[in-house]
Parts: C-alpha cells; sequence; structure tokens
C-alpha cells in the first residue's frame, strides 16, 4: 500500500473485518449451505489444514515458479520489443498489427493448442502467462519512449549525443514511470495467466486445485485457494511497487 496513511489501513482492515463478519452472519443466519457460499470460519479451516498438513505447498511452489518465470521471459521480451519498435518506424508498422492479433485471441482458446506444442506441463503454463503479460509493458515501453517531448531530442543531437546514448540518457529516463506502471499491470496479469493456465494445462498449481476442488464439490477448499491467489497476487505486486520506488528514488530526489 505504497503512499497510505496507517489510519487508512487500519480503516482498511476494520472494513475488511466488518464484511467478514457480515458474511459469517449471514451464513449462519440464513442457513446456507458450504457448498453454495461457505461461511468465513469455514474457509479459514480448510485453510488452516491444507497449511498445516503442507497440502498447499507442492501447488504454491509450483503457481510461483510459473508467475517468476513467465513474468520474467513476457516483460524481457515485451519490453525490448517497445524499445525496438519505438525506435523503427519500419519495425512499428510490420509487427504492430501481429502483436495486437496475438492479444485479442483468448489465451484460454490457445491453451490446447500449446499443450500440443509443449506438452502438458509447466512450459505451456508458462508460455501462455509471458503471451499475456507481454502486451502491457510493450505498450507502455512503446507509448513512453515516443511521448519524449521533440525538443529535448534536438537537443541531445545538437549536443553530438549518438541514438544509443539518447535512448539511454534520455528516452528511458523520461519513459520509466510509464514504464514501470506497464510492469505493475503486468505482474497482476501475470498472476491471472498463471492460474488459468493450470485450469488445463498442469497438474499442479493454485488453478489445477481450483478445478479439483470444483470436482471434489468442496467449496470450502476452492475459496481457501482464492485466498491464497490473492495473498500471492498482494506480495508479487507489492514487490513490484518497491522496484519502483527503488528505480524511481534518484529522479524522485533531483525533484
Amino acid at each position: 500500500m505504497n503512499g497510505t496513511s496507517p489510519r487508512l489501513r487500519l480503516g482498511s482492515l476494520a472494513l475488511l473485518l466488518a464484511l467478514l463478519l457480515a458474511w459469517e452472519g449471514a451464513s449462519r443466519f440464513l442457513g446456507l449451505s458450504a457448498l453454495v457460499l461457505p461461511a468465513p470460519s469455514l474457509v479459514y479451516r480448510s485453510l488452516a489444514n491444507g497449511i498445516a498438513s503442507g497440502y498447499f505447498w507442492p501447488h504454491l511452489r509450483a503457481t510461483g515458479m510459473e508467475l517468476a518465470l513467465g513474468l520474467l521471459s513476457g516483460c524481457v521480451i515485451g519490453f525490448l520489443a517497445g524499445v525496438a519498435m519505438a525506435e523503427s518506424r519500419l519495425l512499428r508498422g510490420l509487427l504492430m498489427p501481429y502483436v495486437v492479433v496475438s492479444q485479442v485471441i483468448p489465451k484460454l482458446a490457445l491453451m490446447p493448442l500449446f499443450i500440443v506444442w509443449f506438452g502438458f506441463g509447466m512450459t505451456s503454463t508458462v508460455v501462455i502467462t509471458a503471451l499475456i503479460c507481454f502486451f502491457p509493458l510493450m505498450e507502455n515501453t512503446l507509448t513512453g519512449l515516443r511521448q519524449v517531448a521533440p525538443e529535448r531530442i534536438e537537443l541531445f543531437r545538437m549536443l553530438g549525443a549518438t541514438r544509443a546514448q539518447t535512448l539511454w540518457r534520455l528516452k528511458l529516463p523520461s519513459g520509466l514511470p510509464g514504464i514501470l506502471a506497464g510492469l505493475r499491470v503486468a505482474v497482476v496479469l501475470a498472476l491471472i495467466g498463471a492460474v488459468v493456465g493450470e485450469f488445463i494445462g498442469t497438474s499442479q498449481g493454485l488453478g489445477a486445485l481450483v478445478i479439483a476442488a470444483q470436482g471434489m464439490m468442496d467449496t470450502p477448499l476452492m475459496f481457501a485457494v482464492f485466498v491464497l491467489i490473492a495473498i500471492l497476487g498482494m506480495l508479487v505486486y507489492e514487490a513490484a511497487l518497491a522496484l519502483e520506488r527503488w528505480l524511481l528514488r534518484p529522479y524522485t530526489q533531483l525533484s
């Protein structure tokens, strides 16, 4: 929660507690079946039992590995593609239609094809995760590098800077906030990609565990997995915020 005051954090926690109490009370008062909507106490019991028994850990490790590999590969390729297309109008015109097409096709529809190509397991999920988080970083990098003021670029040219020096010393620092904003979006989408890929692409991971809980009609377990996914997502997002603060610190100190 970057920039959030302790009072707001306390208020957010109080709101969460109130919602959980209202949910618990409604489940008990209305007599809702645990199959339809389990009470938070049942979800907590399932979560605690799964953690204590070690049942969740292999699935957490699998999803974490797929998330890390997919995010790293997708962001590296997206950043390099964004830089290349920002620097070359020819590449931008040639590649952009194919990039857009790769994003408008539903990724879940591509998963059976990835399984045929890469096999049933982690590789297919990593590929779909990389494909999902590639576009936000590519688009933000492209936009950030192209929005540098033309007069500043002309000043660098007058000072005799090469194209590489202009990119490294002017365009990248100027576009860094936008690039990092794309990274934040990519982090969230990468977790979605990993979980969705696990629905049909692997037998391990939090997404596969959701499908298994659905097959067993164990709704409390399903909600417990949702809690784990939410916690993992928040941790990765906070890591992206910490990286952003570290990279932008020199520029905030100057201002």
